[in-house]
């Protein structure tokens, strides 16, 4: 089966030590540091070192979220609102030019720089209520079906920000980046 290649620019590569969004929106995010990294480098099996899910059991096979900026842009547009911060939705490695949706179940790899990191794209990255709070009313609605993918870290390697190739075994239509979709059970392998 021959690979796909899609140019793509990683635009931002979000590191936390902590969790900010947890317990009840009235009492406001967490003040944690947030760094919007040139360079991250993942661990295969744990993550992205310095995040807050690195090497945590649980994550282990959802530990870095990829998101595409168009998903951002169009939820933006809907609601009437002036672009958001990528860095509120939380998202680990924001992409411009990436249809992430089919991806799911598949192992995909991100050329950056002189590395290249494998992933597996094991489940959507469903948005939480927050969203409506950090981002704008309606955003936790608006960001359903397009909230990303939660990968596990196949390889070691260094992501940096910049121009990228996203390498995947099943062809993308980037244009349809910003897109709901509906995971049918169908799309899985």
């Amino acid at each position: 089966m021959p690979d796909y290649r899609y140019e793509v620019e990683v635009l931002h590569l979000l590191v936390s030590p902590a969790h900010a969004y947890f317990g009840r929106a009235r009492e406001g995010a967490a003040d944690v540091p947030t760094t919007d990294a040139k360079q991250v480098e993942l661990v295969a099996g744990k993550g992205i070192v310095g995040d807050r899910f690195f090497g945590k059991a649980a994550h282990m096979d959802a530990a870095v979220t990829v998101f595409a900026i168009e998903a951002l842009e169009a939820m933006a547009t809907e609601l009437g609102a002036e672009p958001f911060d990528p860095l509120l939705t939380r998202r680990n490695v924001v992409l411009r030019g990436a249809e992430l949706a089919p991806l799911l179940g598949h192992q995909f790899a991100l050329e950056s720089g002189r590395d290249v990191v494998r992933l597996k794209a094991g489940r959507p990255a469903h948005p939480c209520a927050w969203m409506d709070e950090m981002l704008a009313p309606g955003a936790h609605k608006a960001m359903r079906g397009r909230g990303g993918v939660r990968c596990q870290v196949l390889t070691d390697g260094i992501l940096h920000r910049g121009p990228a190739v996203l390498i995947s075994p099943v062809p993308l239509e980037p244009g349809r980046a910003g897109e709901a979709t509906v995971l049918r059970a169908s799309r899985l392998p």
